[in-house]
């Protein structure tokens, strides 16, 4: 691509003995004028655009606009992005290799060479999300578990060996490792980047998507990146650019520093509060403020993980000596250190005492000192509660049950069958310390180890019906804590390794012990999950914890401790030490001090050059997985893991007239209520064996025991629309007390699942619309939840507003995301999924944030019109949109090409 350089930003840098060819922003501020007081963040898209200028897709306007940015905070200017790489994990890019697969096949049959469908840009696919915690409490644990996984998974692991010979540019990093976003922290992330084109090395800064929500994280090493859907990824690492429109940025002012006993997570907890009361939806955010002094790159990145849960696009810290410190404590090459450093300091990305603020859209402050230990539950991360209070909360929320909604009560108990205990409400069932939001921290993963040490000091023991589990996000988290001696400490506890993986976080939880579940099921008790993720939806960790609580790993550890969510932790003994005594929280929790003096004891720079100077070769296991080499994949029809998509049958080389038509005489599918998440629209969990998904496999031979989980059956289009919309704490509001994934065919009334109701409509040639309310696809970025709803038959989703990744999915899967205007919904309306709905002013096309029409048919045979707002949000989506979806654009494009 030839870079017009209308600017004269293209220069040359020269670090040590080596010259980089860069784009300067000073040097382009001498035309655009000031943009020194720029975010960083949007400093390094300007960058990006300067490095891109062609002319066509990226344009001396679209340059103007970022400086422009200045004067109004803000901008509706369309731009092109294009990430330096892609992040992938296992469940998301298991599929989006089955599409780059089945686009391969469908250039085969529209006349084209399959080798024109190969990344571009590197990418690089960590598998972490398939190991499950089936053995637990033990040494064998760990053994245990990833020989499950390799029976489990070897179709789909099979599948990936496969892409990784037949596609260019694309790296796998085999199960057991570690977490993507930890091992993209610890090892990938470069924080600037380099590329040799045309005999010159070009540096600049490393840049990402991934398909994975939590992408975020390395935000904290000022590296960009965010989550996109698997399609959009495709066609990121396939050439095409991001479109996105400049955003908001919003500065998030933090000063002082954290007191004596509040962790990291304390604070991302704190965080993620603020700013969904803020509302940051769309938005990136930045930190600033002389309280970055005082934050570790380890606790920016639990900050930058959890951008999701507050709404932001991301959550970015800039350049500074802090992020040079990590690189070095991290066994990064030295030369690239040197690059980073030379690099920020003469783009303007370095950020120092001296530096002044940035100008942003809006601010919001919070003071370190006040933060105070906290925890986020029973199911939102968004709902903090401080330590000394969650006993109360617990005991007045309310619960989902079989018969509406129950809650915590005292004397309800249940013997446990085979044992000498009952389980009350308030039983701690699963206390994880989980998730690459924390045990990338080695600050609390070390502070839970000590809470264990001085716990088993005291004689104190986790209560016999706590599953207790660690699952680490890379390696390094075991050398350091064995180096400690920790590991002892918290294996006697229970706490014993399970898996490097995402575990419990994404719902890898694994079955209770069966006696435990009969006690739970026997009085529909309230029980709970203790857990050091990220999220804690209804129904995500384990189909029987009702209660799910985010906390820090010490916490986690306290909790198990515990037993119990009824007890107030700060006036509370834990138990009683082997003379009786009462011991306390505060009697077993570290200083910082003790933190510190443990941490600079037991890691090494040497432990992260030795665990990743093989990250892609793998176990025996792995290397043993045969893979064949072809540029097409040969399809086995009776996998249930593997299956050519139907995305792009009958698909024809080029759009037929204008591809834009109302919908009319659509039934609704179903009516939902807020903060619909991806989750409960694609579960990524256990499959049901009287699930229509359950049906399927078994009628394929399957054993409930070999069912796995939604997620790892992502390959296979058959399982996963038959589980869309299938989360067992769904509420269809056309069903009134129903839970799950049951609808109601119209115009009969019969109740049905949803997917038979689906096929019955499809049959018909009824089209489908789903009805919403607020925060409509929250959470994962799973494009499975626009994928299944594609293949369902729904053709529009209707909602108060959408979650930004999750509409971006509809509309690359030709699915039209449409908004009530405001004081206008479901309730107002007055509709109960007996209607008939027309979707018109489609016909005559299609234009960003147009206005169109709902007409209402009612069973009475009056009608209501309604307007709502047209989510397709720029002119490439409207592209997008008019080809099908994104997929099939970029496979006529590169077919044309």
């Amino acid at each position: 691509m030839a870079v017009t350089n209308s600017f004269n930003a293209k220069q040359t840098l020269t670090v040590g003995d080596a010259t980089y060819t860069y784009y300067s922003l000073p040097e382009a501020a001498k035309t655009l004028g000031e943009i020194g007081t720029l975010p960083y963040s949007l400093k390094v898209l300007l960058e990006n655009l300067l490095r891109y200028e062609d002319g066509r897709t990226v344009t001396a306007e679209d340059v103007r606009a970022i400086a422009a940015w200045l004067q109004q905070k803000s901008s509706t200017r369309e731009i092109a992005y294009r990430p330096a790489r892609v992040l992938m994990q296992d469940f998301t890019g298991v599929p989006a290799v089955v599409d780059l697969a089945a686009m391969r096949d469908a250039m085969v049959n529209l006349g084209g060479d399959p080798k024109k469908i190969n990344p571009l840009s590197p990418v690089d696919l960590v598998i972490d999300h398939s190991v499950m915690v089936d053995s637990f409490g033990s040494a064998a644990a760990f053994a245990e578990n990833v020989e499950k996984e390799f029976q489990r998974n070897n179709e789909r692991y099979a599948f990936l060996r496969w892409g990784q010979r037949a596609f260019d540019n694309f790296r796998v990093v085999p199960p057991g490792t570690g977490i993507c976003h930890q091992v993209n922290l610890e090892y990938l992330a470069q924080v600037v980047w380099t590329k040799t084109e045309n005999g010159e090395t070009v540096a600049y800064p490393d840049t990402l998507v991934g398909t994975d929500s939590h992408t975020t994280m390395i935000n904290g090493l000022a590296v960009l990146g965010w989550g996109v859907g698997g399609i959009e990824a495709e066609a990121a690492m396939l050439g095409q650019p991001i479109s996105m429109l400049i955003p908001e940025v919003v500065g998030f002012k933090l000063t002082g520093q954290l007191p004596e006993g509040a962790t990291a997570t304390d604070l991302v907890l704190t965080v993620v509060q603020m700013l969904r009361q803020k509302g940051v939806v769309g938005k990136f955010v930045e930190f600033y403020g002389d309280g970055l002094d005082h934050l570790t790159l380890a606790d920016r990145a639990t900050i930058a993980n959890m951008a999701p849960e507050y709404g932001a696009t991301c959550g970015f810290f800039p350049i500074d000596a802090e992020t040079l410190n990590y690189l070095e404590f991290s066994g990064r090459d030295r030369d690239r250190i040197a690059l980073v450093e030379a690099y920020a300091k003469a783009q303007g990305l370095w950020r120092d005492a001296t530096s002044p603020d940035p100008v942003f859209s809006d601010t919001l402050a919070l003071d370190l000192s006040t933060v105070e230990p906290s925890l986020a539950g029973p199911k939102r991360p968004q709902d903090r509660v401080l330590l000394s209070q969650l006993a109360e909360q617990f005991k007045t929320a309310d619960f989902p049950s079989f018969s509406g909604l129950s809650s915590y009560v005292e004397q309800r108990s249940v013997p446990v069958d085979g044992t000498d205990y009952a389980l009350t409400d308030g039983a701690v069932a699963i206390a994880a310390i989980t998730s690459c939001t924390n045990t990338s921290n080695p600050s609390v993963m070390i502070a839970a180890g000590l809470v264990a040490r001085k716990a088993r000091t005291k004689g104190l023991t986790v209560k016999p019906w706590v599953k207790t589990s660690l699952a680490p996000g890379s390696q390094v988290v075991s050398d350091y804590l064995e180096k400690a001696n920790l590991q002892d400490d918290l294996d006697a506890l229970g706490f014993n390794l399970v898996g490097y993986g995402c575990t419990t976080c994404i719902g890898n939880s694994g079955p209770l012990p069966d006696p435990i579940v009969q006690a739970i099921q026997a009085k529909d008790l309230v029980v709970g999950a203790v857990l050091s993720g990220n999220r804690n939806f209804e129904g995500r960790v384990s189909p029987h914890t009702k209660a799910n609580y985010l906390a820090s790993p010490p916490l986690v550890v306290a909790y198990a401790i515990a037993g119990n969510l009824a007890i107030d932790l700060k006036t509370e003994p834990l138990g009683h030490d082997s003379d009786g005594n009462p011991v306390y929280l505060k009697d077993i929790w570290p200083s910082n001090a003790e933190i510190q003096a443990v941490m600079a004891e037991a890691l090494t720079p040497e432990m992260f050059r030795s665990r990743y100077s093989n990250v892609f070769v793998g176990t025996e296991d792995w290397q043993a997985i045969a893979a064949e080499a072809s540029q097409t994949y040969d399809w086995n029809g009776n996998s249930t893991y593997v299956q050519n998509p139907p995305f792009f049958e009958n698909m024809q080389s080029s759009v037929n007239g204008s591809s834009f038509a109302d919908i009319m005489g659509a039934r609704p599918l179903a009516l939902l209520g807020d903060s619909i998440t991806t989750d409960h629209i694609s579960p990524a969990g256990a499959i049901k064996t009287d699930s229509p998904a359950g049906s399927y496999l078994v009628k394929n031979h399957v054993t409930p025991a070999d069912f796995n989980s939604y997620g790892s059956r992502r390959g296979n289009h058959e399982v996963m629309m038959r589980g869309t919309f299938a989360n067992i704490r769904l509420k269809n509001e056309m069903v009134p007390g129903s839970s799950g994934g049951v609808t109601r065919y119209m115009p009969t009334g019969e109740e049905m699942s949803i997917y038979d109701a689906a096929m019955t409509y499809q049959a018909e040639g009824t089209p489908l619309v789903v009805i919403a309310g607020k925060e409509y696809g929250t959470g994962s970025s799973r494009d499975w939840a626009a994928k299944g709803t594609r293949l369902l038959g729904v053709k529009a989703v209707v909602a108060e507003s959408f979650e930004r990744i999750h509409r971006s999915n509809l509309v690359g899967m030709g699915v039209l995301p449409l908004q009530f205007q405001p004081g206008s919904d479901r309730h107002t309306l007055r509709l109960n999924g007996t209607e008939i709905f027309d979707i018109t002013g489609l016909s005559g096309g299609i234009q960003p944030g147009m206005t169109v029409t709902l007409v209402i048919h009612r069973t009475d045979g009056s009608t209501t019109e309604v307007p709502l707002l047209c989510r397709i949000d720029t002119l490439d989506e409207v592209e997008y949109y008019r080809n099908g979806g994104i997929l099939h654009f970029v496979l006529r494009q590169l077919l044309a090409a």
